[in-house]
């Protein structure tokens, strides 16, 4: 087994390259079926997301050389536009990318969660065209034992580092629960649509989109099966609301102070949570300064999330410790194998000489050769023939004068043990 990674993502190259080698559904059927039917790749993973392409194979007879030449041709760029983005891994260092990857360590985003997915993914459309071998295999799913380690032993994807999963993340933290909470999102943006996914992703049942144009607020809607509303709605719907998100473009505040002191009154003073990730602000400073209506901004939201980028760098020291360990751990593994396969291949090179000579002696003693003189004969020839390559591998080590060499060999014939 030979591993080989090669690769770019959003530290080397730009959007404009990455689209260039990306691996849609269409092309990602082709290329597993061109590594596996016309190169000497033994098995291939193909990863590919918005911010990297990444190829890992074990390799077999098939060199660094040839697979980005592959590459290149396969995506129609040009070499010299492509290599100076390329980085390539080898062997263990190959399998610590992978596993740094999957943990979210080499992200753009340190610790996120969504790379684990888009790596089985990947190995399942894999398996899929049958392009994954034995040693690719054990080696994905060490990994991914590996990514539940990190994700158990450390906190690195617990804290939010996004001001839409902030905002979700302190409307948990005020409420109990949000599941029964009433959310009026104001706006329907994408920074809206990725709020409205981690409410949904926590159990939130009643989202209301309000929106300046209507038609766009239910294309939003109909996803997290919303109410809509148009703007002008917002204080008839605001007595509802437990929760209020707002993120729009508008140049003027879109909930005034009056408005929300006339329905913390209709709420007969039940609190109501304001976040306001808007520049400018949709919602007028002077209500946080209402009883019972807490009101946050982006500035606050940031400061948690730089809180807690903070903190996923601590917990980032532990992970790639991790990572370090299980990578050798591994490697070691791997080198075993190469051994299992020699110690096999020199029994067998044994044996057949036993058996050779085993059966000319027995050949002889058929014919009446004196069986003393057969032994005598046999065990020459047997022992002669089991120390010839080590004899002449011990000559040539000193001739050489390799004594690192000529100790290895030393020791491997138990030469230099202790008596």
């Amino acid at each position: 087994m030979s591993l080989l990674t090669i690769g770019i993502n959003h530290n080397t190259a730009s959007v404009d390259l990455r689209e260039k080698v990306a691996f849609p559904p269409e092309k990602l059927d082709r290329a597993l079926k061109e590594l596996k039917e016309n190169t000497k790749v033994n098995g291939s993973v193909i990863l590919s997301t918005c911010n990297r392409t990444e190829i890992y194979c074990d390799t077999g007879s098939f060199g660094k050389t040839q697979l980005i030449d592959w590459l290149i041709k396969f995506h129609g760029v040009a070499a010299e536009e492509l290599k100076p983005s390329l980085y390539v891994h080898e062997e263990q260092a190959a399998i610590r990318h992978l596993m740094r990857v999957s943990c979210g360590l080499d992200s753009l985003v340190l610790g996120e969660p969504q790379i684990l997915g888009q790596v089985k993914q990947a190995y399942a459309d894999a398996r899929k065209h049958s392009a994954v071998d034995g040693n690719v295999e054990r080696l994905f799913q060490k990994v991914f034992s590996v990514a539940k380690r990190v994700r158990t032993e450390t906190e690195i994807g617990s804290s939010a580092v996004s001001v839409a999963y902030a905002a979700c993340t302190l409307a948990r933290q005020i409420f109990e629960t949000i599941a029964d909470s009433v959310v009026l999102l104001v706006g329907a943006g994408e920074t809206i649509e990725l709020v409205a996914k981690h409410l949904q992703g926590h159990g939130c049942q009643h989202m209301i989109v309000a929106n300046r144009t209507k038609e766009r607020a239910e294309v939003l809607a109909s996803q997290f099966g919303a109410q809509v509303i148009a703007l002008n709605e917002i204080p008839e719907v605001l007595p509802k609301a437990d929760i209020v998100i707002s993120s729009t473009a508008s140049p003027l505040p879109i909930i005034g102070k009056g408005m929300v002191e006339t329905a913390i009154k209709q709420r007969r003073y039940q609190p109501m949570l304001l976040i306001d990730i808007a520049v400018p602000r949709d919602i007028e400073s002077q209500v946080g300064e209402l009883n019972d209506a807490y009101l946050y901004t982006v500035d606050d939201l940031q400061s948690i999330v730089d809180g807690n980028i903070e903190q996923r760098k601590v917990e980032a020291i532990q992970a790639e410790a991790i990572v370090s360990e299980e990578s050798a751990l591994f490697m070691t593994w791997m080198r075993s194998l190469q051994a299992v396969d020699s110690i096999r291949e020199f029994r067998k090179q044994a044996n057949d000489t036993r058996q050779d000579l085993l059966s000319k002696s027995l050949q002889a003693l058929a014919t009446g050769t004196d069986p003393e003189k057969v032994l005598l004969e046999l065990s020459n020839k047997l022992t002669n023939k089991l120390i010839h390559a080590p004899t002449k591998a011990l000559q040539d080590a000193a001739e050489q004068g390799d004594p690192a060499k000529l100790t290895v060999i030393r020791q491997s014939l138990g030469l230099d043990q202790t008596k």
